[in-house]
């Protein structure tokens, strides 16, 4: 009805035809995206809206698999792993209990160090728990997620290890569920919530090509380490999956230039001869000088050589020439981009400190932090948390802890917290001036300190005293050296020996009026009404002016 009326607005009157086209094309533009548009530039651009589950399962497999090829055969690729590895695991973490009971808190901290052996964490024997961690931060990286199955089993310091899995041996075939109630989604049983109920696990023959009836595991002896990105979401996605295609590209690229940079460095050689050495014409002509003629071929060019050539022969080289590509800023480029969508500095994934100062280089490292700590806080609660409550639970069960009381309050055996080792400083001096001052402030505790040096406060007061008391019992004063303080300074107050009578001082005593104010008499006492006088007083002297203090 209103392009009608516009034409026929536009046949009586144009101007105002006119007039009304351009007032609707404003307002077109006032309700339009561009990025919504199916324009010239949008065309290719075909996207659609379903759940998240539905959208990864056609792409989960492909993705996996090109991520793990550039986990294999890409540099660039482990430097992001590398990153995560490094930073968000490290040398591992330090179990700390805050039980209300210090003899059981060391007697679980003692206990949990010997779990954490090869032998007594992992059912296969091969893997501490620390090197557990870093194979499920990298398989998350690559894969988007591990499993980790709870094995209650003998053979440990305690009847409970860890299995890991490969997000693979989720049986996505499966379709009947355990519970006639719930369903099966990519090998993962869920109730009416989407709360994972159980997982379906394929199993193998040893030989690996026999298939057997996979075996539903409980939900409550499962840990899956993935990242939750949307509500829909049921398993895993590669956490490369942004930037495989660039990464991919970034290889090729060099490829492609090492190829022609390796073409570029040949030097070939050709022998042009005059003389034809077949035919006809070749039986006759002689030889006039007598000898026989050279034969080149399976010859080589090697430095230094003197070579006669037979005569009538003329030498060509083929040099190829032309400027090399300037690959280093691309890649570099690529390099930050790559970094940029892992959430990472170009600094980080690439470890090229040229052009970062003190101040760029803490920068970086804060807010690439704050991009490890999402993974950190997913690995301590997802994965460590619950490892370090099993632990707690089949210790009771199995006698290795004494703790009367336990099924009714469990939580509060559960406390604990995880101490993250040390980063080294960049520049000593400044990091060591920086938490002298916070501390001296107030900004942080003596708790926070020793935490951020991977140290329980406690015990690092413990060994400041020990050394101390070591070394005075050796008759050395270590307190200049830890606390740029004296042996007096250092000394508590109760714990000082007073001198002994009679005995002389350091400084200068009250007899024979050596440290007496001026004008009075040895002994005697100084009253509040003998002040001198302030200005124009009694007690200005006529005549004398006024020198003042």
């Amino acid at each position: 009805m209103g392009n009608v009326l516009d034409n026929i607005i536009g046949f009586i009157s144009p101007a105002a035809g006119a007039r009304r086209e351009a007032w609707r094309q404003y307002l077109d533009e006032q309700r339009h995206y561009d990025a919504g548009g199916y324009d010239r530039l949008n065309a290719g651009w075909v996207a659609y809206n379903q759940s998240a589950e539905q959208t990864d399962r056609y792409s989960r497999d492909t993705i996996r698999a090109r991520a793990r090829d550039l986990e294999r055969n890409s540099d660039m690729a482990n430097s992001v792993i590398g990153a995560y590895r490094r930073n968000v695991v490290g040398h591992g973490y330090t179990l700390r209990a805050r039980t209300s009971n210090e003899t059981l808190n060391k007697q679980i901290q003692e206990a949990w160090i010997e779990w954490c052996k090869r032998k007594n964490c992992d059912v296969t024997e091969t893997q501490s728990f620390n090197q557990m961690l870093r194979m499920a931060e990298r398989r998350k990286k690559v894969d988007g997620g591990i499993l980790f199955k709870k094995c209650y089993t003998s053979g440990g310091l305690l009847p409970f290890k860890l299995q890991a899995l490969e997000v693979d041996e989720l049986d996505t075939g499966r379709a009947a569920p355990h519970n006639p109630k719930h369903r099966v989604v990519g090998g993962i049983e869920l109730n009416t919530y989407n709360k994972p109920m159980g997982y379906w696990i394929r199993q193998y023959n040893v030989d690996g090509f026999g298939q057997i009836e996979p075996v539903y595991v409980p939900a409550k002896d499962v840990i899956f380490y993935f990242t939750k990105d949307r509500p829909s979401q049921v398993r895993e996605m590669s956490d490369l999956a942004p930037t495989i295609t660039r990464v991919r590209d970034a290889n090729e690229f060099m490829t492609a230039v090492s190829v022609k940079e390796r073409i570029a460095a040949c030097l070939a050689v050709f022998v042009k001869k005059i003389i034809p050495t077949t035919g006809n014409f070749a039986r006759g002509v002689g030889v006039n000088d007598g000898r026989p003629r050279e034969d080149y071929d399976g010859k080589r060019i090697s430095p230094g050589m003197i070579k006669e050539l037979n005569a009538g022969d003329e030498i060509q080289v083929v040099n190829p020439t032309g400027q090399a590509t300037d690959a280093a800023s691309y890649i570099k480029l690529q390099q930050r981009l790559i970094g940029a969508g892992q959430g990472l500095s170009y600094e980080a994934t690439s470890r090229d400190m040229s052009q970062s100062n003190y101040s760029s280089a803490r920068q970086g490292i804060i807010e690439d932090g704050q991009t490890y700590i999402e993974d950190i806080e997913l690995l301590k609660e997802v994965v460590m948390d619950e490892v370090y409550e099993t632990f707690i639970i089949s210790g009771v069960l199995s006698g290795l802890f004494h703790i009367p009381g336990f099924w009714e309050d469990k939580q509060k055996y559960f406390k604990h917290e995880w101490v993250a080792a040390p980063k080294p400083w960049i520049d000593p001096a400044k990091e060591a001036t920086a938490t002298k001052i916070a501390l001296q402030t107030g900004q942080k505790t003596y708790q926070q300190v020793a935490a951020e040096n991977g140290k329980d406060w406690k015990e690092q007061i413990d060994e400041t005293v020990a050394v101390l008391e070591y070394a005075r019992s050796k008759g050395i004063e270590m307190g200049g050296v830890i606390f740029d303080r004296t042996e007096a300074e250092l000394t508590p107050a109760d714990e000082q020996q007073d001198p002994e009578p009679g005995a002389a001082s350091d400084g200068p005593t009250d007899q024979g009026g050596g440290n007496q104010p001026p004008g009075q008499q040895p002994g005697s006492q100084q009253q509040d009404g003998d002040q001198p006088a302030a200005d124009g007083g009694e007690g200005q002297q006529e005549g004398k002016p006024d020198k003042g203090i």
